[in-house]
């Protein structure tokens, strides 16, 4: 399923990375803000506002950071893909995410294409917790050997199972 003659052309590896890494940096300031207020709430309910923390509560700490992190991940990339094609990284970079029916993905579409992010899941487990981050890079890493290889639709696994979605390069 390549490009038309003319029109818009598969984003690139590169484009790609770079309007995640814009994302994930704009996701980390927000995560960064919510996971201090929850801390800072733990830190001071745990010692009635002292700053020691037991094992309980720095496990509960790293379950629910874990949820909402995974939550406005998905939240963020599933409204902006189904609901405007792009994230502010795409914005940035010029590209957009179509659906199988050449507009917006549908909601269902932009949660299987990014469902690899609740790999994040595992940080609520207590011995596989420490493994989420090394299992979401060999996703990643998945998913960018697939789209280089893939030189006519530059579609990875995560496309595919969202039923053929793309990113185009619009500008």
């Amino acid at each position: 399923m390549g490009a038309p003659m003319g029109g818009p052309q598969p984003g690139s590896l590169l484009d790609r990375f770079l309007a995640r890494l814009i994302d994930g940096i704009l996701l980390a300031i927000v995560n960064y803000v919510i996971a201090s207020i929850i801390v800072v709430g733990a830190l001071m309910g745990e010692t009635g506002g002292g700053m020691m923390v037991s094992t309980g509560g720095t496990y509960a700490v790293a379950a629910v950071s874990s949820l909402i992190l995974v939550a406005i991940q998905m939240g963020y990339f599933v409204f902006m893909e189904s609901s405007r094609g792009q994230t502010v990284g795409k914005m940035i970079m010029k590209l957009r995410t179509t659906g199988p029916s050449g507009g917006n993905p549908t909601v269902e579409e932009a949660i299987r294409r990014n469902i690899f992010m609740a790999i994040g899941l595992l940080g609520v487990i207590p011995v596989l917790g420490w493994i989420s981050g090394l299992v979401s890079l060999v996703a990643v890493i998945m998913i960018a050997v697939q789209i280089n290889g893939d030189p006519i639709a530059r579609q990875g696994w995560h496309d595919k199972f969202a039923g053929g979605t793309r990113v185009l390069k619009i500008g």
